[in-house]
């Protein structure tokens, strides 16, 4: 409950910001992925390694003043390659988080810009494999980042933590059970590159 009042705070905080001397933003981005993590199966399966590698894309939105302040919604979507140990799964994947998101920059043509993601929703579904396909839910964590604007074009390094609280298993060999558990977690943990257009509105 604390996290969607903190969500909630930040978008007033937006809110805010916009009536001030200042205005709304929207900053489309192209990112790249890689990161790496762990998947916990219960007893008596081995925890597995996971990988993820691929390209996505994504936006912020919301309000700054006097460009120097901006906070707002950070959305990503991506389709990075999946990778698992215990299952031997090299596979494509989609995936989507969103969360509140506040930051600060340096309200000149080039500059230092630092932000920080509260991520409050998430989710990961690779690809069907080796007669299994399962979907990583329920995620929630947290991503910080850095840029540096040049004219027009922001370029980002960002680190970002995700745990998938829940899994939902739509096949299993020749099963096709469609149920959620959590005692599938996965915990994933990458860096993020990205190339980004700050646009006032």
């Amino acid at each position: 409950m604390n996290k969607y009042i903190l969500a909630s705070f930040i978008l007033l905080i937006s809110i805010n910001i916009a009536h001030a001397e200042s205005g709304v933003f929207i900053e489309p981005m192209a990112t790249y992925e890689t990161g790496s993590g762990d998947v916990s199966f219960p007893s008596p399966i081995n925890s597995s390694d996971s990988k993820v590698k691929g390209f996505g894309v994504g936006a912020r939105m919301g309000a700054q003043v006097w460009q120097t302040v901006f906070a707002g919604v950070d959305a990503r979507y991506s389709m990075p390659n999946f990778k698992d140990t215990t299952l031997n799964q090299d596979i494509k994947s989609k995936a989507w988080n969103a969360g509140p998101m506040v930051g600060i920059q340096m309200p000149t043509p080039v500059g230092l810009r630092l932000w920080g993601s509260w991520i409050l929703a998430a989710q990961l579904d690779p690809d069907q494999d080796k007669s299994v396909d399962e979907e990583f839910k329920g995620g929630n964590g947290f991503r910080i980042g850095g840029g540096f604007r040049v004219g027009l074009v922001s370029l980002n390094a960002e680190y970002q933590y995700i745990k998938y609280d829940d899994t939902e298993i739509q096949q299993a060999g020749v099963f096709t059970p469609g149920y959620t558990t959590s005692d599938i977690v996965l915990k994933n943990k990458s860096f993020i590159f990205s190339i980004s257009i700050p646009i006032g509105i």
